[in-house]
């Protein structure tokens, strides 16, 4: 019996082509170290009379809440 040339199927004939990939083992799970100075963003939810105040003096806000917590974080509150 002779064989053919060309695989019959075309899906093994594509995986013909390709070189088995190597058994990476599974990493553990990587701490996630925050780079200094780099924001990061995320979602918070807060009350809208909270949101309000910081909001009120204007473009800023988000700035001010992150140095408000910065303050809360090192016990300056």
């Amino acid at each position: 019996m002779r064989t053919p040339r060309r695989p019959a199927n075309p899906l093994d004939a594509a995986e013909a082509l390709f070189k088995p990939g190597k058994k990476v083992a599974p990493s553990p799970a990587v701490e996630r170290r925050a780079l200094p100075g780099v924001k990061e963003q995320v979602t918070l939810k807060l009350d809208s009379d909270i949101l309000a105040w910081f909001q009120a003096d204007g473009p800023g806000w988000q700035e001010r809440i992150n140095d408000t917590l910065r303050a809360a974080m090192k016990g300056d509150c």
